[in-house]
């Protein structure tokens, strides 16, 4: 696989690149990876993977469903 090298970076874009790389979970290559596909995804009007998000919202009861009420297979 090629490789890119980058010369005459800032010391403050570095360091805020491992900034980002260590919020998002990654090392500083996996995260100029990831900027550098998205941005050429956004530049070529192709879609990115998005990650799958999931929210808990609070009913304010507790759901207690049993098998019998998920199956409704209580006569067994």
């Amino acid at each position: 696989m090629p490789a890119l090298h980058i010369r005459n970076l800032d010391d403050a874009v570095i360091a805020a690149l491992k900034a980002r790389a260590s919020r998002n979970r990654r090392s500083l290559q996996g995260e100029v990876r990831q900027l550098l596909e998205a941005a050429v995804d956004r530049s070529s009007g192709r879609r990115g993977r998005r990650r799958l998000r999931l929210r808990v919202v609070n009913v304010g009861r507790v759901p207690s469903y049993s098998r019998d009420v998920i199956y409704g297979d209580g006569d067994r």
